[in-house]
């Protein structure tokens, strides 16, 4: 959420960056509740101005023993309409909030400007495209033949888009899972967390899921709970409410959870195969920055995302997302992408954001310094590292085999008992 006196100083910026994120406001009725709220602030503060003044006359009658009820009966009256206006200005700051909690972040200065991924910008890429003598097939095609994966029978237990990881796929994707934490948590400097699958509305406004993507959520029948959509949302709201002391900072923790997504919309063919699942595992990674340090914890994310594809030996490369394919509460945002054979193009495996302290004014986490006597907001930073059914659709099709089978990437043989090749 942006700061309200930052959007009542700069309406046309603000309208301006949101439209460069390809979303269009109108602040006419945020700027007739500004000029409410002062008209009634004012109002309030005359009476309670009133209120004091009769307040003190009343004392200096009683002490004189003079009758005091018209005095009495007049403040009674200001004091219930002091009452009325304050309601009145509690709905106008609801009114208001509400129209902040629609309103996007604002993109970074150094974010280029565009409204289409055609518009993201390359970093850097690393690796080599695989070759083959043959013609590279689909992971979903690998998997089956196989028998590692079985997207059929997902079907008739719950719905398409979901999938069974058999044998050594449900070994591979187990083996990247503890690949990946062990990498963040031994070398990286994050510290593990199991955090709950399940959050509540408070939790999902707080990262910015809610209110305005409810339809992207699945939410428990009867219950103001959510499954969580990636471990961004507990992770960010561990904080929630609390004021953090500045020394404490950077703090980084890295989770895997399952991921459940209701995806709405159409994509087409990249429905198929592991790659816009309902429901997903992916490692998380996140930090929590004082605001001067958030931007080199962004690159030291980014960088830590792309040291598991290296030693994956992935092909990969990094753009920078202009402002129209950044998300609602991304400040900036590092795109890994994935070389996939046989889609012969690339494909996001890893979003990895500053939101600076837009998370965390909506969810009030704040930190303490010495140098300045009210506590500031934090910055908040998230980005996968990495979503595990990418990154096996990438190894089943960088990795394959013209006889069918797939070599297991160096780096993964020991967290699969020695196993060099899945046949």
């Amino acid at each position: 959420m942006l700061d309200i006196k930052f959007v009542q100083e700069n309406l046309d910026l603000v309208i301006r960056k949101t439209a460069s994120k390809g979303m269009e406001i109108n602040l006419t009725a945020f700027k007739n509740l500004i000029a409410e709220k002062k008209a009634q602030l004012q109002k309030v503060e005359a009476l309670r101005f009133e209120l004091n003044k009769t307040s003190k006359l009343i004392g200096r009658m009683k002490m004189d023993k003079e009758d005091a009820l018209s005095e009495i009966a007049a403040m009674k009256k200001v004091s219930e309409e002091t009452r009325i206006l304050e309601e009145k200005l509690k709905t106008v700051d609801e009114e208001l909030k509400s129209i902040l909690l629609n309103i996007p972040n604002i993109p970074h200065e150094s974010v280029p400007e565009g409204l289409s991924p055609e518009n993201n910008e390359e970093v850097r890429m690393w690796g080599e495209k695989p070759k083959f003598s043959f013609s590279p097939k689909p992971h979903w095609e690998i998997g089956k033949n196989l028998g590692i994966l079985d997207f059929e029978r997902a079907s008739k237990i719950t719905g398409s888009r979901f999938v069974v990881y058999l044998g050594k796929g449900a070994l591979l994707e187990r083996a990247l899972i503890n690949f990946m934490l062990d990498i963040h948590t031994r070398e990286k400097g994050y510290i593990e967390v199991i955090p709950p699958f399940i959050v509540n509305e408070i939790s999902l406004t707080g990262t910015g899921n809610l209110p305005k993507f409810e339809d992207d959520l699945f939410k428990l029948q009867g219950l103001s709970w959510y499954l969580i959509p990636t471990a961004e949302v507990p992770l960010t709201n561990y904080y929630r409410d609390e004021i953090l002391e500045k020394e404490s900072l950077p703090q980084r923790f890295v989770a895997y959870t399952p991921c459940f997504r209701s995806e709405a919309g159409s994509y087409g063919k990249d429905v198929r195969g592991l790659v816009r699942q309902h429901q997903f595992n992916k490692v998380e990674l996140m930090t929590f920055s004082s605001p001067e340090n958030s931007y080199v914890e962004l690159e030291k994310l980014t960088s830590d995302a792309e040291d598991i594809l290296k030693r994956l030996g992935l092909h990969y490369r990094v753009v920078v997302l202009c402002s129209g394919d950044l998300g609602f509460s991304g400040a900036k945002t590092y795109d890994l992408e994935l070389w996939m054979p046989h889609r012969d193009k690339f494909l996001e495996i890893s979003s990895c954001t500053n939101c600076e302290d837009f998370q965390a004014r909506r969810a009030n986490i704040r930190f303490r310094s010495e140098t300045k006597s009210k506590p500031q907001f934090v910055h908040t930073l998230n980005g996968s590292g990495l979503a595990l059914g990418r990154t096996v659709s990438a190894i089943l099709e960088s990795y394959q085999q013209k006889d069918g089978s797939v070599v297991v990437p160096k780096a993964l043989q020991p967290y699969m008992n020695g196993l060099e090749k899945i046949e």
